[in-house]
């Protein structure tokens, strides 16, 4: 009952009861009335107190809390004075962006003292040489400029020149929480020049290249370098966690590339690392290894018609080289498609770690480094290996447990024995013998093997007229051309074999 309505209701009362004079009842009527009175003040002090209270703010629960939420809870958001967007926003997001800081690459992450992040002053000595000047007699002096190292914009942040610092990438569609972000190390050296990128576990059971990216890595000087140097030590992070050679999908991202923002999982995976990684760099080595408990001699493969791959191949020093243009859907094709020279780098086995091809893999990419002009040291190594261009699968034709009679790396005529598959039952012995006169680049460990196994990968030396002529890799312009890749992909050459996508799939 409305407040006003009961105080009507209590001076009736006391006026019916009045009349018959009885003053105690009087006086309990007009106590009763007095509290009336009170329990209506009460109520209209209590009404204004509700309306006091903030009413909660109706959120979008079905939303990213990142992007969809306003300001925080019992805040306001002015809009008057909103400027409209400006024409140049992209470029004022781009200035924007926050300078990483200029870590200590070569200690520990436990160890590493606090930095801040570097501020632009004026004033401030430039890492890049002085543009040198000459005497004109007639004008005077003139300044011929020369170009100047340039911050790496990377992932959110801007790496400045002769800088060393750690980034990190993750998916741009991912369930919040479940993934963890995956390192990007990158040093961006004092003097211009191109941007090479290492990549190793796309595999997660392939760890000699995580090891060789470390030891690169962490053996560069900013202040030394020509160019930039991006490594990421494990791309695929959710199999490296399981020792898993695939996602946790159970699909392989090296055949994902460049990827769809609209796929399957592994696709926007691929997708989110090729145009957030790979396509700012000028240059790319994919490491690998063998695959399924196979190992590999220590080789390169790339598509010896493109000129700067071959240039890239010939960086590398003693290193055997096999033409492959490399299945669809795996980073190395997608990238050279994409206009950025890529190679594999394959060494060794799978969930091992080989010294020796951890070995060689770091001085083939030091001396990369030192053909493509970016470290001064020189590190040439012994005279080039041969070139080959063709290669095959030695199968298995029945199923058993395999011994091998070669060695990795062996040269190999048409009729030699490879090695026996021994039937664990019946003792039967079957012999695996070499078609071809070549090299064994790849072989299978001893172990239980399928009739049709690929068992012994070998190498046959290709006629020189079949290679290009190398062209130098250099630093280009980052443009929309380059990371655009071609909807209709070339078919596969004759020289990639079936054998190659089920044998070593890599």
């Amino acid at each position: 009952m409305p407040p006003q309505k009961e105080v009507d209701r209590s001076y009736r009362m006391i006026l019916r009861l009045s009349s018959s004079s009885r003053p105690r009842r009087l006086l309990s009527l007009a106590l009763l009335l007095t509290s009336s009175q009170a329990m209506a003040l009460n109520n209209e002090d209590g009404n204004g107190l509700e309306q006091a209270v903030p009413k909660a703010e109706n959120l979008q629960l079905d939303q990213p809390v990142i992007k969809e939420l306003g300001p925080p809870m019992g805040t306001t958001e002015s809009t008057e004075t909103a400027e409209a967007p400006s024409e140049n926003s992209e470029s004022d997001e781009q200035q924007s962006l926050p300078q990483a800081e200029n870590l200590q690459l070569d200690q520990p992450i436990g160890e590493l003292e606090p930095t801040s992040v570097t501020k632009k002053e004026p004033g401030v000595k430039s890492t890049a040489e002085p543009a040198p000047s000459v005497q004109n007699p007639s004008t005077g002096t003139i300044s011929i400029e020369v170009e100047k190292a340039k911050p790496l914009r990377l992932l959110g942040a801007e790496v400045p020149p002769a800088t060393s610092t750690r980034l990190a990438w993750s998916p741009s569609q991912h369930f919040e929480g479940v993934y963890s972000p995956t390192a990007v190390l990158v040093v961006n050296g004092a003097k211009p020049g191109p941007v090479l990128c290492l990549t190793a576990a796309v595999h997660g059971d392939e760890l000699n290249g995580v090891e060789t990216v470390r030891r690169v890595m962490y053996d560069l000087d900013a202040e030394q370098l020509n160019g930039a140097v991006i490594g990421v030590p494990i791309v695929n992070l959710q199999g490296f966690h399981r020792s898993s050679r695939y996602l946790t999908d159970r699909r392989d991202l090296n055949r994902h590339f460049p990827g769809d923002p609209n796929g399957s999982s592994a696709s926007r995976i691929a997708n989110s690392f090729f145009h957030e990684v790979i396509s700012h760099c000028d240059a790319v080595v994919d490491l690998h290894t063998g695959s399924f408990y196979r190992t590999n001699l220590p080789q390169l493969r790339g598509d010896l018609s493109n000129p700067k791959i071959v240039k890239m191949t010939k960086g590398f020093g003693s290193t055997v080289v096999l033409h492959s243009a490399g299945a669809k859907g795996t980073l190395r094709r997608a990238a050279v498609e994409a206009g950025i020279p890529t190679v594999t780098l394959e060494a060794g086995a799978p969930m091992v770690l080989d010294e020796r091809s951890v070995s060689h893999s770091v001085k083939g990419i030091r001396t990369l480094l030192n053909q493509l002009g970016m470290v001064s040291k020189f590190r040439l190594w012994g005279d080039p290996e041969p070139v080959y261009y063709n290669s095959t699968w030695q199968r298995s034709s029945t199923g058993g447990i395999i011994f091998s009679e070669v060695q990795l790396g062996e040269f190999v005529r048409k009729g030699d024995l490879l090695g026996t598959v021994t039937n664990p039952i019946t003792n039967v012995r079957t012999e695996i013998r070499s078609e071809h006169n070549g090299r064994v680049l790849g072989m299978a460990l001893d172990q239980v093997v399928q009739p049709g196994f690929a068992a012994y990968h070998i190498g046959i030396q290709a006629p020189q007229e079949q290679i290009s002529k190398p062209q130098e890799v250099i630093s280009e312009a980052p443009s929309a051309e380059k990371v655009q890749v071609q909807s209709n992909k070339p078919v596969e050459s004759a020289t990639d074999s079936a054998a190659e996508l089920q044998g070593d799939r890599n």
